[in-house]
């Protein structure tokens, strides 16, 4: 689960103006256009890394960066070839480049990169090129762009065609609806009768059946599986993966991370999810490696059934001064796990392999570049969760990389939608640390909290799992978040701190992450849906007490918590509904409360808050380049890896498409 909020030595050539590791006039921001930002990360600590750590930080990222081509097939199937066209554009187009024609496509292909496709990152509806049809035509022609240029431009301009990545319509077939390629030829009823035949309620240790799939339907009218391996779909591409990952096995840290290495080539090269379980509880159980990584078909956000996987890569090492704090928060995991406002049933009665860790990411990949997450929780598996545990990373470098960026900029949101002075002074003095708690929380105990009932579906909430998953860890985190055991452990400072997450949450949840909404769309990203569930819930049920108040001054609306002990209570009735929800498998309760809160802005509101916003001429999205890692040699022999930054986003966008594409 995720929290948001967003090579070798040839790849040097990707970075027009690359800036050295320690250089003091660094800047985070790189790039702004549509609305996103693109930043650079620092890698603090790159250079007390030994040489074998670098070199298996150096192909462990190789194989995360060979994944890219994946993770664009599984958004769209006209995505590859639409990259193709736009690289071949920007790579041979003879014509004139500074026009404003060509300014515009220029844009398009930027967010094309940055989407992995041609549907919005978050918002999942297809976006358009601002330059006429016409133009793109002749930029394709002009450039040699070969194949069926009339079926792509339909693709890129024809809003009917792929509308949406993911669709959100309640009363359509939401599977025959949606762009994404986990699909072919087959209908929602069709899918959930073929998993329906595979899967057994009563398996203890349950398979997560279709999470390296396609389902489709051949002409004899079978429905079957295409499943993602060497030597079946994505074949390509994994055979690359598994070759940087035999490199990186023989340089890893301990023999531990050698054998799940081992585990997950074999996964990649069988496609047998047994191998993916087998590989999680080994990869779960490595908690002493400084090195670590995430490679895999891992979070099902982008399916509409909540069940197939997209392709990610993460690698990272620990930052051993930050992690004491998320040491001590899984330490003390029973005591969270017992003290929990939901029902005794639903917890569980031994907390098992809880562990938690800060890290600097060296290498973003596949769903998680250019965007990424701040804090992961895996595996996903409730089973291994109940059994094993799991390990939770918050994302120091990243965290910072969006703070100091946002530094860069003179406006900010806290400005214009907080209420009062006093709300900006308590979150300008606590906001950043309570974030940090609160993913910490989040990530590290609340999605490993609870337990299902025996019989219960890890995937009865379908459609609305991911949504739901991401409101009861985020519950769970603002609950803590102000209870008095954090100042006895020292996490907080003291006991005024939460409120600032409290105030912080309920204004974003509210109002402000509307920006990130076009007019007159609903609200459908997973966690933009978690947090006005959250939002909204309490807002309505502490209405009568006026727990938040809406108050309006010279035209314009804020919401203000008025009384933080009642609404911690809040937070607590509905991680307890949540949480049931869950534990019993409760699909139509859990329907009712996204279809309910979490969906339909109010346009009036919606309307406003985007005036706002655009005055102060932020971006409401943000992502990352990543460094690049190259190794020195003297004599023909590897010394060093050097960190190297670069400004240049459509460069690394470009080099990475001649360096790692696998798929055609």
């Amino acid at each position: 689960m995720l929290v948001c909020a967003g090579c070798a030595a040839a790849m040097a050539s990707c970075s027009q103006n690359p800036v050295q590791e320690g250089q003091s006039d660094f800047k985070y921001l790189v790039d702004e256009f549509a609305d996103l930002k693109i930043m650079k990360y620092k890698v603090p600590g790159w250079a007390e890394l030994s040489l074998q750590q670098k070199e298996y930080v150096y192909h462990l990222s190789e194989a995360a960066k060979y994944g890219r081509d994946i993770i664009w097939a599984q958004n769209c199937e006209v995505n590859l070839p639409i990259r193709h066209a736009v690289e071949k554009i920007i790579s041979d187009y003879p014509g004139d480049r500074e026009c404003q024609d060509y300014q515009n496509f220029l844009v398009y292909a930027k967010r094309l990169f940055f989407s992995n496709g041609i549907h919005h990152h978050y918002a999942e509806d297809k976006f358009f090129p601002s330059c006429p049809q016409e133009y793109f035509k002749s930029l394709m022609e002009a450039s040699g762009v070969t194949g069926d240029q009339a079926g792509l431009l339909a693709a890129i301009y024809d809003p009917a065609i792929y509308p949406q990545r993911k669709s959100n319509n309640p009363n359509g077939d939401i599977v025959a609806e949606s762009a994404v390629d986990f699909y072919d030829n087959v209908t929602r009823e069709e899918v959930e009768a073929f998993y329906d035949k595979l899967e057994d309620p009563s398996d203890p240790h349950p398979i997560s059946y279709g999470l390296n799939s396609k389902v489709v339907k051949g002409a004899d009218g079978v429905v079957r599986e295409e499943v993602y391996k060497v030597g079946g779909l994505y074949g390509e591409a994994l055979e690359k993966i598994c070759a940087e990952l035999e490199k990186a096995r023989k340089v890893a840290e301990n023999e531990t991370q050698k054998e799940y290495i081992g585990t997950l080539i074999d996964y990649y090269r069988t496609g047998n999810l047994r191998k993916w379980d087998e590989y999680n509880l080994k990869w779960v159980d490595d908690t002493l490696g400084t090195v670590d990584f995430v490679n895999g078909f891992v979070e099902d956000y982008n399916d509409p059934l909540g069940r197939k996987a997209t392709w990610e890569g993460l690698v990272n090492f620990r930052d051993a001064e930050a992690s004491k704090r998320t040491e001590t928060i899984s330490l003390n995991a029973q005591w969270f796990e017992d003290h929990s406002p939901v029902d005794p049933r639903f917890r569980k009665k031994e907390v098992k392999g809880i562990s938690a860790k800060v890290i600097n990411a060296a290498c973003l990949a596949g769903d998680c570049y250019p965007a990424t997450p701040i804090g992961i929780n895996l595996p996903n598996a409730d089973w291994i969760r109940k059994e094993y545990g799991s390990k939770s990373v918050t994302i120091a470098n990243i965290t910072h990389a969006y703070d100091a960026a946002a530094k860069e900029s003179p406006k900010s949101t806290l400005n214009e939608f907080a209420w009062s002075e006093e709300e900006i002074a308590l979150e300008k003095k606590y906001a950043a640390l309570t974030d940090e708690i609160h993913t910490d929380l989040h990530e590290c105990l609340g999605h490993g909290s609870g337990q299902l009932l025996p019989g219960t579906s890890p995937t009865a909430l379908k459609e609305y799992s991911a949504a739901l998953e991401e409101a009861r860890a985020d519950l769970f985190g603002l609950y803590y978040v102000g209870d008095p055991k954090l100042v006895e452990l020292g996490i907080l400072p003291d006991g005024e701190a939460y409120k600032a997450q409290y105030e912080n949450y309920i204004r974003n949840g509210l109002m402000v992450q509307f920006t990130r909404v076009e007019l007159g769309r609903p609200n459908t990203e997973a966690h933009m849906q978690n947090r006005k569930l959250i939002a909204e819930w309490c807002y309505e049920k502490g209405a009568a007490d006026k727990v938040i108040e809406k108050k309006v001054r010279d035209g314009k609306t804020y919401f203000v918590v008025n009384d933080f002990v009642a609404l911690r209570g809040l937070f607590a009735d509905l991680l307890a509904e949540i949480q049931r929800i869950k534990s019993e498998g409760d699909y139509e309760a859990g329907k009712n409360l996204i279809e309910t809160y979490a969906v339909h802005i109010d346009p009036e509101l919606h309307k406003e808050v985007k005036v706002r916003y655009e005055a102060l001429h932020l971006k409401p999205y943000g992502g990352f380049v990543n460094p690049d890692i190259v190794p020195v040699t003297v004599d023909g022999k590897v010394t060093d890896y050097e960190i190297r930054y670069t400004d240049d986003y459509l460069g690394q966008m470009m080099e990475y498409g001649r360096r790692y594409a696998t798929l055609r």
